[in-house]
Parts: C-alpha cells; structure tokens; sequence
C-alpha cells in the first residue's frame, strides 16, 4: 500500500517557525536581507492605507475562501519575510516547510492614473498628508473606487507559491497579501510603488478647480474599520472592536494660545 498520498504528521505553529527560523538564519549568513511581518494584537493593519489594501482583497470573491486562514497565518508571525518592489511582492512563509511567493501586481495604465491626478487635484497639500492618509473624504472614495481607483482588482494580481496547494490563492499567499496591508502601516509609499506611479504626481496642484470635495485634508479624520468599509461598501470580515475604542482622540495639531490673561488679574481695591 502506497502512503504517497497520506496526510503529514501534525506539526505545531511554534515547531513550524523553530524549522523556518534555522533556514532564514543560513540566508542570513548568506548576507540576504530578511524582513519579517510582526503583528501586535489581532489588527493586521492600522493606517489608511493598510486596512483599504486588506479591504480591498475582502471585496471580491475570487479571494474569499482562503483569506481566513491568511489572516491567522500572518497574526502568528508565519511571514518570515517580505520584501517588496515595483510591481512585485516576494515572501517566505512558515509551514510545513518553508514556502517561496511570488506575486506580481500589474502596474496601474496610464490613462487611469492621469484620470485619479485629475480628480484629486488641488485635494492634498502635502506628501506628508497623503502618506498619513489625512485625506478629504472625496479623495479617499476616489482612490478606492472600484475598477478605477488604486487598488489592484484579482485581475491585475498574479499569485505563485512553491506550496503543493493547487488552489489558485493558497493560504500561504493569503498571508502574505495581508502583510502587504501591515507594511503599509510603516511605509504606505510601497502602494505606489507596486503600482508603478510616483505618489508626487497627486501634490501641488492646488491652483486647479477642486473636483472631488472642498474640505481640506488636513480637516479630514484617520479612518476606523467602519469607516474604511464605507468606502468600499462592503462589511468588514472580521470585527475589532476589542482592539480599537469606539471613540478615538485625534492628535492636537496646534498649541492653545493663550490671548489673555483677564481671568488672573485681580480686581483693583475701590478708593
């Protein structure tokens, strides 16, 4: 009887990384670059950027199925290393071995491109701003418009993992594609780079007309998972709730002056 097609022996998450550890320790010697995906609590991503990138994968159903498995592979620290450049995304993913991806992301057409700078001219003052995510909300509707906006659609993604899974998005993928979403968190210039633009290209136009909304960028507020699933119109896959509070401080942008000092003078004695 041919065991050829039995099931592996169950290896747990923490031998799985002690194995992916030892093989990412000799790259290492080796003089390669490794840069792990590290996620604090059960939010995979926090920013602007982040959370619409891993909202934008939930809202087709090419992706669904193994998307799951993908958020709790990449929460457990399973991507050992991510690295990405223009148009391509290249990882290492802890399993029962050590899975090489692979993913290309087809480079936004021209036309497109010219089309989102029109809409937003005049909309963001600063590449500060843009990176932070503290967008006019006509803005961010725009850039995570549906079939026209910056975000990649399942047909503009190519996926490639040296896994024997042959589905399409196996869960190794899936990981690495949120943790695409968490290094947005530290470097959301990454988005355009993947896409091929230069993120400059959407600053300093603001002698044109204001197409999309009149409310400045620096009024808008940092977006929560409602918010962001707004925009996509979709319902969030996972709620948060005990990561995030219900209500958020923002940042004091600017320093109370104080224009007088009435309330600490005394009144003067009656003569």
């Amino acid at each position: 009887m041919s065991y050829y097609f039995a099931w592996q022996p169950y290896v747990s998450v923490a031998e799985k990384r002690r194995r992916a550890e030892r093989e990412v320790a000799k790259l290492k010697k080796r003089g390669q670059a490794i840069a792990p995906v590290r996620i604090e609590g059960r939010k995979i991503a926090k920013s602007f950027w982040g959370q619409s990138w891993c909202t934008n994968l939930e809202r087709y159903s090419d992706f669904e199925n193994r998307l799951p498995r993908g958020r709790t592979y990449v929460r457990n620290g399973s991507v050992v290393d991510l690295q990405i450049a223009k148009g391509e995304v290249a990882a290492m993913v802890a399993g029962s071995d050590l899975y090489k991806i692979k993913i290309a992301i087809a480079p936004v057409k021209n036309a497109r491109w010219k089309a989102i700078c029109r809409d937003c001219a005049g909309s963001i003052d600063s590449l500060v701003e843009l990176l932070q995510g503290r967008l006019a909300k006509g803005v961010m509707d725009r850039v995570c418009r549906e079939g026209d906006g910056l975000f990649p659609s399942p047909g503009e993604i190519k996926l490639n993992c040296s896994c024997p899974d042959g589905a399409g998005m196996c869960k190794h993928v899936a990981a690495v594609l949120y943790g695409v979403g968490a290094r947005l968190d530290e470097e959301p210039q990454f988005l355009f780079m993947l896409r091929g633009v230069d993120e400059n290209e959407l600053i300093g136009r603001a002698g044109q007309d204001l197409p999309l909304s009149m409310t400045t960028p620096g009024a808008a507020k940092v977006l929560d998972d409602s918010d962001v699933a707004a925009l996509f119109g979709i319902d969030i896959a996972e709620t948060a709730s005990a990561d995030i509070p219900t209500a958020r401080k923002q940042p004091r942008q600017f320093k109370t002056v104080i224009g007088s000092k009435s309330a600490e003078t005394k009144t003067p004695p009656a003569k």
